[in-house]
């Protein structure tokens, strides 16, 4: 599902689940690239997002066109129910290209990806999604030359769904390459603990808030998931009343940013204006 040649089995297998949080990272960066801080970055050169666990390039997807997460949905269920079903991943990228430049948005950013499923990012390429995506497992080995020279152009990371499968390894990684004024949204399930990733960032000179506002991702596949789930944020010293306890995962958002140089932390007062809107 998600390693294919092409992401037609992974919106098959993750629709039925209401996964959704690419749909709330679309409205939050959307939100972060309007704040005075982007902004400004954006007033010296073109801004570059780095999307960490990129897959398909359902972020890029998002944040980059007039399309909603239904769209995406819609658009691959309707590729399998015709003939398209047989359509190789080469003629796939082709129609994905078509439907995408249709639908970009006129203030686009530039955007990378990095995952460590080869396939994926190399559909995300082909369908014009990534500007550059690069298949490297940070949590195994030191990033490649050419992914150390694009970081350096890297105004915004974002990962929405893949801490836990990555941890702070890969982030002192990114990091040690990262401009200073780089800034970090993370959408992180309750169930796992971002401590690592934020003492890597602190390590790198950025501050790290965490929004108290919780956004769904999906509904659990089975009991026993919900119950590990709910064993993991009990055991974190959180309740799951009304969150996991209803049958859902739920992620938590941070925010790392740099602080000003007069040593004035701006982030609760971006925080709050990526939160509220």
């Amino acid at each position: 599902m998600y390693d294919r040649p092409d992401p037609r089995g992974y919106y098959r297998a993750l629709r039925p689940y209401d996964y959704q949080i690419p749909h709330h990272a679309q409205t939050l960066v959307r939100r972060l690239l309007g704040t005075k801080p982007l902004v400004a970055a954006g007033e010296r050169g073109p801004l570059t997002v780095l999307d960490v666990c990129c897959s398909y390039g359902v972020n890029a997807a998002l944040f980059n066109h007039t399309v909603t997460l239904q769209d995406l949905y819609r658009h691959y269920a309707a590729l399998d129910s015709r003939a398209d079903a047989g359509t190789g991943a080469a003629r796939l990228a082709e129609i994905d290209r078509e439907y995408f430049a249709e639908r970009r948005r006129y203030d686009a950013v530039r955007s990378l990806g990095l995952d460590a499923a080869g396939n994926a990012v190399a559909y995300a390429e082909s369908a014009g999604l990534l500007d550059e995506g690069f298949a490297e497992n940070l949590e195994r080995d030191e990033p490649s030359e050419e992914l150390r020279r694009a970081l350096a152009d890297v105004s915004l990371v974002t990962v929405t769904g893949g801490v836990g499968y990555i941890t702070g390894r890969t982030f002192a990684r990114l990091a040690a390459h990262l401009p200073d004024r780089v800034w970090v949204l993370a959408l992180v399930l309750r169930t796992v603990s971002y401590d690592d990733i934020s003492a890597a960032l602190t390590a790198r000179g950025l501050r790290t808030v965490r929004a108290d506002t919780t956004y769904v991702q999906r509904r659990f596949t089975d009991p026993e998931e919900q119950h590990n789930a709910v064993a993991a944020v009990t055991a974190a010293g959180l309740s799951p009343e009304g969150l996991e306890a209803d049958g859902r995962f739920h992620a938590q958002l941070y925010l790392s940013g740099p602080a000003e140089p007069s040593g004035e932390l701006l982030l609760p007062e971006v925080l709050a204006e990526v939160v509220s809107g």
